[in-house]
């Protein structure tokens, strides 16, 4: 299967968020380069939905959990035709369209998140409702390590493990990296496969969660078990631009006139 309009629209998406952070002046860009290649293996590749009727009752439902990453889900669905790519100029500004964290508000965005720990129990919830009616929809939810950090987070593990919601995937973008080091060193994840079979997931591990062609095997044939399925991208926080990549540093900030020609070249290269 050919993925150059993946890889086409993960660096378009990069791109956009550069400009959206540089003109914003803020953001966590470290955190919305390293799911560039999940977001757009996922409408391009996997999810019933469409910017045409963003609303429809059989659509999949996507919860973007890691919700201060929101800009690249926001240039995601502004490349796709969602709303006007102009809007993503307004991006953390006041009177802006778009906010900060992702917001409901915004065409094809399904829930607002914003605090860590929120966005799994939600879309849990979601896979209880459709499992217990008889609906096929699908739910997926993208989380960050910070979101398994949160014991709200853990309780969703357990009850949908328990209760054999099938119908539920969560993508985990393991950068491994957080607000103020590396995740080891705050709450160590490690083994998360191991951790998750236990509580009777599925789990599929992904080597290189940049390449779009592992993504697209690992997310094709859901639902394929019994269990809830975890897809655990292994990526890099920063993805694309060197001087950011594996960096906690880049979990927030601005970027001068000089780093943002020096990335936008990078990404563009």
């Amino acid at each position: 299967m050919e993925f150059k309009e993946c890889d086409l629209l993960a660096k378009a998406v990069r791109l956009d968020c550069l400009k959206m952070v540089h003109a914003g002046k803020s953001g966590h860009i470290g955190s919305m380069l390293s799911c560039a290649e999940i977001l757009a293996v996922l409408y391009k590749k996997i999810l019933n939905v469409s910017p045409d009727a963003p609303k429809a009752p059989e659509r999949d439902r996507l919860i973007f959990s890691k919700g201060h990453g929101g800009a690249a889900l926001f240039a995601t669905l502004a490349e796709l035709g969602y709303f006007p790519k102009a809007w993503l100029d307004t991006y953390y500004q006041d009177a802006g369209k778009l906010s900060g964290h992702i917001s409901h508000h915004v065409p094809g965005v399904e829930f607002s998140t914003g605090s860590l720990g929120h966005g799994l129990p939600v879309a849990c919830g979601m896979a209880m409702f459709h499992k217990n009616s008889g609906s096929n929809r699908r739910i997926f939810c993208v989380v960050s390590d910070g979101d398994l950090d949160e014991g709200s987070s853990w309780e969703a593990i357990m009850l949908a493990g328990q209760h054999k919601f099938n119908n539920l995937c969560m993508i985990v973008d393991y950068n491994r990296l957080q607000a103020l080091g590396r995740s080891e060193n705050i709450i160590d994840l490690e083994s998360l496969e191991e951790k998750l079979q236990l509580f009777n997931w599925h789990t599929v591990t992904v080597a290189d969660g940049h390449d779009c062609a592992q993504i697209f095997e690992a997310l094709k044939d859901f639902p394929a078990s019994e269990k809830p399925t975890a897809v655990i991208c292994r990526t890099v926080k920063g993805k694309g631009v060197s001087f950011m990549e594996d960096d906690y540093r880049w979990h927030y900030g601005p970027l001068t006139d000089e780093l943002y020609e020096k990335a936008v070249a990078e990404v563009e290269a």
